[in-house]
């Protein structure tokens, strides 16, 4: 019996990577893989330290000082100044914060039950169902300013649409819609609920499909109606879905901003929050620390929403 002489090992060509020169051994990443994953994280992640923690860590810190933004020697140390004259001295203060609190009432009791009961229409598999989810859900994915612009055209007092339905177009009979500050801030939020309905029916919707079909088909064995089962069935699993939806619309509601600033930049009756501080840090007087210090406030509003949420979130994940 011949035995076959070794065979000789051939050499690897000079423009293989050295990992996959060596076999039976785990193929490592060449230097060039190690510097596009660099990249594809680090740039994201120091574009997002910098624009976000950096700049809200100064935010907190500014909210202390007083500085008109020329130069850093002009930053001064002011303690808890800025707090004081905003709970105490400025007038528009408690105004945006209860246009803030009416902004939630409006946007939890309006949009969030249509979009509720749009989900629910659209979860029977009824026909079209996806022209009316594109058609329902269109506003949500359209710029808040281009939406602005589109509902100023509505309310316009010659032209707009309103007016002209009921009349009020016509000279000594014009309704300003945006300029009366006891109809302003009315207009605006059916401006935003028109937006915020769609974003609900979406939420909800995607809620009722995680639904088990069994719950429905045992309530229907047991007698109850399309109500009762409704009610006493599904809604209970939507518990999730409406934590969802009651943070987001909490959210949005503090973060309201483009929408005012298109129709008439936050003033006659509109003022919020988010207008106070753009008017105070890029404004004409370019207070940066009192701005920075309506900020804070804003920042741990939303912050006691956001961390309970959070807590409840992780809590849930290690129990399952």
């Amino acid at each position: 019996m011949t035995r076959k002489p070794p065979q000789a090992a051939t050499a690897p060509s000079p423009g293989t990577p050295r990992a996959s020169r060596t076999t039976g051994k785990r193929q490592l990443l060449t230097r060039r893989d190690r510097l596009v994953l660099a990249l594809m994280a680090g740039v994201p992640t120091v574009l997002h330290v910098a624009l976000v923690w950096v700049t809200a860590l100064a935010s907190i810190a500014l909210a202390f000082t007083t500085w008109d933004g020329i130069g850093f020697d002009s930053i001064s140390w002011v303690g808890l100044d800025n707090f004081r004259q905003l709970f105490a001295d400025n007038p528009q203060f408690w105004p945006a914060v209860e246009h803030n609190v009416v902004w939630f009432a409006v946007l939890i009791l309006i949009p969030t039950p249509l979009g509720l009961f749009l989900a629910v229409q659209l979860d029977k598999r009824i026909r079209f169902s996806r022209v009316y989810q594109t058609a329902f859900f269109l506003p949500v994915v359209i710029s808040m300013a281009c939406i602005g612009f589109v509902w100023q055209l509505v309310y316009n007092p010659d032209t707009g649409l309103i007016n002209s339905i009921i009349g009020a177009n016509k000279p000594g009979h014009y309704i300003d819609w945006i300029g009366d500050p006891h109809l302003n801030l009315w207009a605006v939020l059916i401006a935003a609920s028109w937006r915020h309905t769609g974003y609900m029916m979406i939420l909800y919707l995607a809620g009722l499909k995680s639904v088990d079909p069994s719950l429905r088909e045992a309530a229907a064995l047991d007698g109850a109606n399309e109500w009762q089962a409704f009610r006493n069935v599904v809604f209970p699993t939507l518990r999730p879905t409406n934590t969802v939806v009651l943070v987001v619309t909490i959210i949005e509601s503090l973060r309201a901003f483009d929408l005012v600033f298109v129709f008439n930049k936050g003033a006659q009756g509109t003022e919020l929050l988010s207008i106070l501080v753009t008017d105070n840090i890029i404004g004409e007087s370019s207070r940066i620390g009192y701005g920075s210090a309506i900020a804070v406030v804003l920042l741990v509003v939303s912050l006691a929403v956001i961390i309970p949420y959070l807590i409840a979130t992780f809590r849930k994940e290690r129990r399952s």
